[in-house]
């Protein structure tokens, strides 16, 4: 059985072990098997493996009244209902409590803002963002709405659409990426893009405008592997702006431009309500030093296409 699973199931009286943060657990390091470091939730178990989880006290409890003036200022909710919300998360911020980031994350604010919720309600995200990307990220407020959101955000129901600034003239109004990803052998914190091994992932792609050394693209993720489309582009010669993993795989595509980010913005998901069956189309507004890289680099979306 899969490893997420089997914690879920023998942690089913702890309220914060939702699927997403069992799966944060195992991808942070926080869980062995018979004494060994598993960074995979799909990784199978057997009858008598001895589990162990090393539980922060963020992962035991509510957030204290301390949290509250870091949690009110980064949560930015950009649409609410009684079912889900989606929130605008900033670049720099980490989704879950871990070891290292055992405050201020995303999930301490969510769950500050959860505080009056009924006791049947709790926050849960759907789908995960990196540190140093910016933009919407998707919370269901119960556990059957976590699990229809899943299926519908997996689904051709959903779109899901981000803004790159990457390296390169790129010379194609548009096209698609699929490369199979794996985890690098010598690195499990990097992914690999390959012809034939791996997971198959399918990115799509719109060039919006062109500088003389970036250009401007909106992926939209049709799978969602991890790392996807930071992968996908450097394969393609094309590695986001201050990426700090995968620009610096290939030098001679880069050009003198910096960021202290990877200029990468989750910008717009669009699907269809699990609960209500309305169509929700959700926008996070650009950040700030997206806009002066592109302002800077002469990409607005009217001129160079």
């Amino acid at each position: 059985m899969r490893l997420d699973i089997v914690i879920r199931r023998h942690l089913s009286d702890v309220r914060t072990a939702t699927r997403t943060r069992v799966q944060a657990w195992i991808e942070d390091g926080q869980v062995t098997v018979n004494g060994r470091i598993v960074s995979r939730a799909s990784t199978r178990t057997a009858h008598n493996d001895i589990v162990t989880i090393q539980f922060t006290e963020a992962a035991r409890c509510r957030p204290a009244a301390s949290d509250a003036g870091d949690a009110l200022a980064m949560l930015d909710v950009l649409y609410e209902d009684a079912h889900l919300l989606a929130v605008d998360k900033p670049a720099g911020a980490v989704v879950h409590p871990t070891y290292r980031h055992a405050r201020g994350t995303l999930m301490n604010a969510l769950l500050w803002h959860a505080r009056t919720w009924p006791d049947s309600q709790r926050p849960s995200l759907v789908g995960r963002l990196d540190k140093l990307t910016s933009g919407i990220v998707i919370v269901a407020k119960s556990a059957s709405v976590h699990a229809a959101l899943q299926r519908v955000m997996t689904s051709n129901q959903s779109e899901k659409d981000y803004l790159a600034v990457v390296h390169g003239r790129v010379n194609l109004a548009r096209g698609a990426i699929d490369f199979r990803l794996a985890v690098d052998g010598n690195d499990r914190r990097r992914m690999i893009a390959s012809a034939r091994d791996g997971a198959r992932s399918l990115t799509q792609f719109v060039r919006i405008s062109r500088g003389t050394e970036l250009s401007l693209l909106r992926c939209r993720l049709v799978t969602g592997r991890r790392h996807q489309i930071r992968v996908h582009l450097a394969a393609r010669g094309w590695p986001i702006v201050g990426d700090p993993v995968y620009a610096t795989a290939r030098p001679e595509e880069r050009s003198a431009w910096t960021f202290p980010r990877q200029a990468l913005h989750a910008w717009r998901v669009a699907f269809t309500h699990p609960v209500t069956g309305e169509r929700l189309a959700l926008e996070a507004p650009v950040p700030l030093d997206m806009k002066r890289l592109i302002a800077e680099a002469d990409l607005s979306p009217t001129a160079n296409l």
